[in-house]
């Protein structure tokens, strides 16, 4: 079993990729690689009665002009 910090390492890997990534549908596979990887972490310190995780985004939230 991988520890929390394991999946948080993913994240920012994906993340970071995700932010270089000028393909749109590379970009949000990555996004959604990311957040796979988050959701990991956050069961992951569940298991293990750690408190919930509060890890900022790598890549900041950005308006795709979606309403």
């Amino acid at each position: 079993m991988k520890l929390v910090a394991e999946y948080l390492e993913q994240v920012i890997n994906f993340e970071r990729m995700a932010a270089e990534a000028t393909d749109p549908t590379l970009k949000a596979l990555l996004k959604e690689q990311a957040a796979a990887y988050r959701k990991l972490a956050e069961k992951r310190a569940a298991e293990l009665n750690l408190p919930p995780l509060n890890v900022p985004a790598v890549i900041p939230p950005q308006d795709d002009g979606v309403s």
